[in-house]
Parts: C-alpha cells; sequence; structure tokens
C-alpha cells in the first residue's frame, strides 16, 4: 500500500508542477508586429526579417563569447543558436507559402 501511496504523492506533485506553469509559461508568445496604418504585407514581412536578422547577431554573438572564453554559457549559446535556425527556417516557409499564393494570383483566369 506504501508504494500506491508514494506514485499518487508523486503525480499530485506532478500535477501541482504543470498547474503553476499554466500560469507562468515557459516560452512566452512572440513579440506583435508594429501597427502600420498603410504598410501592408510588405512593412510586416520587413519586420519580421529584421526581427530573425536581430536573433541570428544575438546567437552569433553568444557563440563568438563562448569561442573566446569570455562566457562560459554553452547551453545558452547553443539555444540562441536553435533559435536563430527555427526562426530562420520559419521565415523561409512564410516566404514559400507568399510567393506560392502570388503565382496562384497570377494564373487565375480573368
Amino acid at each position: 500500500m506504501h508504494a500506491i501511496t508514494s506514485v499518487e504523492q508523486q503525480m499530485l506533485g506532478q500535477m501541482e508542477q504543470a498547474k503553476s506553469l499554466m500560469h507562468n509559461p515557459v516560452i512566452q508568445p512572440a513579440a506583435q508586429f508594429e501597427q502600420t496604418p498603410n504598410g501592408g504585407i510588405g512593412v510586416a514581412f520587413d519586420q519580421a526579417m529584421r526581427a530573425v536578422d536581430t536573433q541570428q547577431h544575438l546567437a552569433s554573438h553568444a557563440m563568438a563569447a563562448v569561442d573566446s572564453g569570455q562566457s562560459d554559457n554553452l547551453a545558452g549559446a547553443m539555444i540562441e543558436s536553435q533559435k536563430a535556425s527555427v526562426a530562420f527556417s520559419a521565415l523561409l516557409q512564410v516566404r514559400n507559402k507568399l510567393t506560392t499564393a502570388f503565382d496562384d494570383v497570377m494564373r487565375m483566369p480573368v
């Protein structure tokens, strides 16, 4: 019986931990783009490219700091590098979808 109560207590602890994560999420939502009245999709895509570029520069500086011995946070540098990689891949997917949509519109009969 003692083993069952131990497992129950462990599960309750995990449920409490999950509940606390709901209120304080580990992954924060991405920053929203600035609202521009006449910018359109071009301005939004430009902002996204600048955000990805900034992320890549942050990752580059973190890796350079680890390489030069200024920092010993290798895990943080690798995480920044992965964030930059994911952001770049997402930007490429958006670009590909926009290109495909433009091609589809251009192929439509008038």
